[in-house]
């Protein structure tokens, strides 16, 4: 297992890691799980988990094995671009039982990644770590293991990129009282993602004004990142862009109607269901 492994874990892992531990029985100091994603260029991509039930005593390690097999089946049939990648854990460190876990990883993937998340929040924060096994040992002697930390970070695809942003409004504002919030409609949506990016532009105007102006010291990793982001961007004019704009909102506009009236034609469908059975 290459060292420069990226390990990225998406949000609702770390939810259900949460979930998971937050309904652990009274006895159980921590939790642990099956990670299930894919693995593709030297990046292992957690989109999934499962908790598995065990105990840990001070001499071995009880796993419910097979009920890990059968939910991983159960996922399969669901989804069958997800495979086992690993395994993660709660707490902010790699016990001595851990590397008995990892082993029987091993047998269920090839070289499969260790995450553990600190539910404790020590130093007031969820500390996200990830490790892969490193075998150690001399040539025909005894042969050991060593968790050694890989780069890992927290990546969304866009729908979850929405859930988050939605979760993160019930903690400031009237819905930080009542912990509940209301989607908004997708114009809305839309609108509050133009206001946010016009702020975004508006910082960067502010940065590269102050950077011509000499009062702010050039970074040039900021600068390739600016480089590339006016590449990325088509070239076009104004009516061309409205152009497309507007072609973009008319195919979300009927998007929103086919499925109002697809919801009303259930509705029908069902109260006429319930009539035919009296």
């Amino acid at each position: 297992m290459a060292l420069n492994l990226v390990v990225k874990i998406h949000p609702v892992v770390l939810f259900q890691i949460v979930d998971a531990y937050e309904r652990r029985n009274a006895d159980s100091h921590r939790v642990i799980g099956t990670l299930l994603g894919n693995v593709e260029k030297g990046v292992v991509e957690a989109t999934n988990c499962f908790c598995v039930p065990h105990k840990e005593h001070a001499d071995q390690v009880e796993a419910e094995l097979n009920y890990a097999m059968d939910v991983y089946d159960l996922n399969r049939r669901v989804n069958s671009s997800e495979n086992i990648v690993g395994w993660w854990a709660t707490g902010n460190e790699v016990t001595n039982h851990s590397s008995v876990i990892h082993e029987y990883y091993s047998r269920e993937c090839n070289n499969p990644v260790h995450v553990t998340l600190d539910t404790s929040l020590q130093g007031a924060r969820m500390g996200l770590k990830a490790y892969v096994c490193v075998q150690l040992g001399v040539p025909k002697g005894k042969v050991g293991c060593m968790f050694t930390p890989v780069s890992v970070e927290v990546a969304s695809y866009p729908p979850e990129i929405v859930g988050l942003q939605l979760c993160q409004k019930t903690m400031t504002g009237n819905a930080a009282h009542n912990k509940h919030v209301q989607p908004m409609l997708d114009l809305s949506q839309v609108s509050e993602a133009s206001l946010k990016l016009n702020g975004l532009l508006d910082q960067v105007l502010a940065y590269v004004e102050d950077v011509l102006a000499g009062s702010t010291p050039p970074d040039n990793a900021v600068g390739r990142a600016l480089l590339d982001l006016v590449h990325s961007v088509p070239h076009m004019n104004h009516e061309q862009f409205s152009e497309m704009f507007n072609s973009n909102v008319k195919d979300l506009l009927m998007v929103v109607t086919l499925s109002q009236l697809i919801k009303t034609q259930l509705q029908l469908n069902e109260k006429l269901t319930l009539l035919t059975s009296l």
